[in-house]
């Protein structure tokens, strides 16, 4: 009967897969977590849903359904790193199939190998995803495995509703709550001996033996369970007996308190999987993912004050200080001087002498000015900057002196210790400022790399519309609905059947949880469903989409003004700006008897061929104003390309008079030139978001977003070649164009 009703569930989860939504709307995206949540409160059931996935697996391969196996896997993936065990032929079995998917094209083959590996060492050491996951998630000290992530997560309070907002900042509260780090090493240990012994572990009695140990006795234990999983899983030559020897070892050790016998064996028990760290932001600064991003890899001292802290942030540049850090081709380390310079700040003892000083040292003394003294902060300090080049894989502050007949040893790379996920809640317009962001960081690292030799950045995108918009989101609304606000998701959604299943579907269901009348019913559905979910996408979500970033520069009709530079992810819309002076009304009515409504323009744009050939073409027109979109409609269509849609005002002389017709026009291309031919300005409005909008443009030109250390390296390139070209050295191997990259679980399925 259980088998029954959970290949029921399985079987209705790939028809929501297919399309085929259920009767309720309301249960739209909560299949899955049903699933997992069943098995949760039952984790002897486990290896039943193992068996089911596996053979639906194998039977979407025969039946060629390809689109149902990466679903079906990612189902099988998670539950397997929350089983308290499972057989070695079922993992088998999952290793066999996976392996079976290194011959079929991407995604499956990347999923497929990524997972192989993972089963593989799950097979040698059993627990080794459960605790790794576990490690990193909560930022637990382990030499082994020195791996941290953490979860931030962005809203735009301008574009979400407040009521939207406290019930995520209540949610995310709610689930650290009963998180402590005791507590978080328990679960390790149970569910790594329980991984590996299997039924015949008491797992009553290690919690209780747990329970009366100090914290010290706890996290040595949790130490010496950390490097045998650890070195189990990765040794090459790995057995399993052995490992499950030595875990054994540990586990008598751990009992040693209890007499024998004391609690019966009571069969296998769920290990509860921790909610990761999850901090949740209101975007309101434009630098404040880097702020944040800086301080996730330097914690401050809690010592420090709130304001403090944020004043020390605002004066801290990283492109001027950063330069003690070690960058690429860096040959030399700086120790950063706290030496104000100033006379009087010495101390005293600073000035007297401990040796006789030469005439020659006395004559090479500065002479000392005086001066201001700039207030040192703790993020200036020389501790904050060399901390990071202390770490492993960092140059040493004192250059060791080579021995003679022994070569040197290779300074070894900076690791990516930490890992950054990025989850962006909203509309298209948060994308858009998620893209000025990512510019602008990219662009701080060109000039001094800092955060790319130590942070691994991920994003993640999951759409929210607000059934009732404030003022803001009310004026952007007046121009598009709610569906082309969310083109990217849509775009993702179509791409990945997925994605479409459990992330979409929350565009609707987040809004509905926030104006739920409050009860305890509702809080223990909102944080069950909406942190899970969240958690479930970073963790399962590795596969990337792509999205080229657009650069625009704007010019405007007063010479004087410099032209501003943008970039934009998705939409560029202009329209007719309206005459402000009497002059121009005057002017613009005749202008439109004459020739009808809008303005000339002139328009350059290179086509865009199946040769991939450059075809510049240039075109006159009259037009009310266009819009360039950047997402396809089709997710077999090509990213990188513009579709243009231009407003067309064409003039028929009849017999009646003459009377104005407006004709929609399309054209493909990968950068444009628009410019007003008559001097009238236009508007310019960037991803949809009325905040963004220019005035008094007269010129607009727009082309994708060149990489920042991609053009700082063809700089420094044509300063040796000056009639080269082509990309020549180092630059023919760096990445071009600047991609904002949007994790999914399946990325793009061909």
């Amino acid at each position: 009967e259980v088998e029954s009703d959970i290949l029921r569930c399985v079987r209705t989860l790939l028809r929501e897969v297919d399309g085929h939504h259920p009767a309720c709307q309301c249960d739209r995206g909560m299949l899955r977590w049903t699933l997992h949540k069943k098995i949760d409160q039952n984790p002897s059931n486990s290896s039943i849903l193992v068996r089911i996935l596996v053979k639906e697996l194998e039977r979407a391969e025969r039946g060629d359904f390809r689109h149902y196996i990466i679903p079906l896997l990612h189902t099988l993936m998670y539950t397997l790193i929350k089983a308290p065990c499972i057989s070695d032929e079922l993992c088998s079995r999952a290793y066999d199939f996976c392996k079976k998917l290194l011959t079929l094209p991407k995604p499956f083959c990347t999923i497929g190998l990524d997972y192989a590996i993972r089963l593989k060492m799950e097979r040698t050491a059993p627990g080794t995803l459960y605790q790794r996951m576990v490690i990193s998630e909560q930022s637990l000290k382990s030499d082994p495995y020195p791996y941290q992530e953490k979860i931030f997560i962005f809203a735009d309070p301008e574009l979400l509703s407040e009521a939207i907002c406290n019930v995520l900042v209540t949610d995310t509260e709610a689930a650290q709550v009963s998180q402590s780090p005791r507590a978080c090493m328990c679960y390790v240990i149970i569910h790594a001996m329980q991984a590996a012994l299997g039924e015949g572990c008491d797992i009553t009695g290690l919690k209780s033996s747990l329970q009366d140990m100090p914290t010290s006795d706890v996290e040595h234990w949790f130490q010496q369970v950390v490097a045998a999983v650890e070195c189990a899983g990765n040794g090459a030559s790995a057995d399993h007996g052995q490992h499950a020897a030595r875990l054994e070892k540990i586990y008598h050790a751990v009992l040693s308190s209890l007499q024998a016998g004391v609690a019966p064996l009571g069969g296998l028990q769920g290990t509860p999987l921790p909610n990761p760290s999850i901090s949740f932001h209101l975007w309101t600064e434009d630098d404040q993912l880097w702020k944040e991003l800086v301080l996730f890899i330097h914690p401050v001292s809690q010592s420090c004050e709130p304001d403090c802290l944020s004043q020390d942030l605002d004066n801290f540049e990283i492109q001027d200080m950063i330069s003690d850090c070690e960058c690429y081709k860096q040959t030399r380390f700086s120790v950063l001087s706290t030496d104000s310079g100033i006379e009087r700040d010495l101390p005293a003892a600073a000035e007297e002498p401990f040796a006789p000083c030469s005439t020659e040292t006395e004559q090479s003394r500065l002479q000392r000015k005086g001066g201001i003294k700039k207030k040192t902060s703790p993020l200036e300090s020389m501790v904050f900057l060399q901390a990071g080049c202390n770490g492993p894989g960092a140059k040493p502050l004192v250059k060791p002196q080579r021995r003679p007949g022994i070569p040197p040893e290779p300074a070894a790379p900076l690791q990516r210790l930490h890992t950054a996920r990025i989850v962006l809640l909203g509309d298209d317009r948060i994308l858009g400022r998620l893209a000025q962001a990512y510019h602008s960081l990219r662009k701080r690292e060109t000039r001094r790399v800092f955060l790319t030799l130590r942070l691994n950045l991920q994003f993640y995108y999951i759409p929210v519309v607000t059934g009732q918009p404030n003022t803001l989101a009310v004026a952007d609304h007046a121009a598009t609905g709610q569906e082309e606000l969310c083109e990217v998701a849509g775009y993702l959604g179509r791409a990945d059947p997925w994605y479409e299943s459990n992330i979409n579907t929350l565009c609707h269901v987040i809004p509905k949880l926030a104006t739920m009348p409050s009860s305890p019913s509702k809080h223990l559905v909102t944080d069950l469903f909406i942190t899970d979910v969240i958690a479930y996408y970073v963790r399962m979500g590795t596969q990337p989409v792509c999205f080229q970033v657009y650069a625009v520069k704007i010019f405007f009709n007063d010479p004087a003004q410099e032209p501003a530079e943008d970039v934009f992810l998705t939409e560029l819309r202009t329209q007719v700006q309206e005459s402000i002076s009497p002059r121009e009304l005057s002017m613009t009515k005749k202008k439109i008897t004459l020739d009808g409504p809008g303005i000339d323009l002139t328009i350059t744009y290179r086509k865009v061929v199946v040769s991939n050939r450059a075809k510049e073409l240039t075109i006159s027109l009259r037009s009310t104003g266009l819009v360039m979109k950047a997402i396809p409609a089709d997710e077999a269509e090509d990213l990188v390309c513009l579709n243009v849609d231009i407003t067309e005002i064409v003039r028929i002389n009849n017999l009646s008079g003459r009377s104005f017709s407006a004709v929609a026009n399309r054209l493909k291309t990968r950068s444009i030139k628009i410019k007003s031919t008559e001097q009238r300005p236009f508007t310019v409005c960037l991803d949809k978001d009325s905040r963004r909008t220019y005035r008094n443009v007269i010129s607009v030109e727009v082309s994708p977003c060149l990489e920042p250390s991609y053009c700082l390296q063809k700089t420094r390139t044509m300063k040796f070649s000056l009639h080269e070209t082509e990309d020549v050295g180092l630059v023919k191997y760096m990445p071009k164009s600047l991609l904002l990259p949007i994790n999914t679980f399946a990325g793009i399925i061909q």
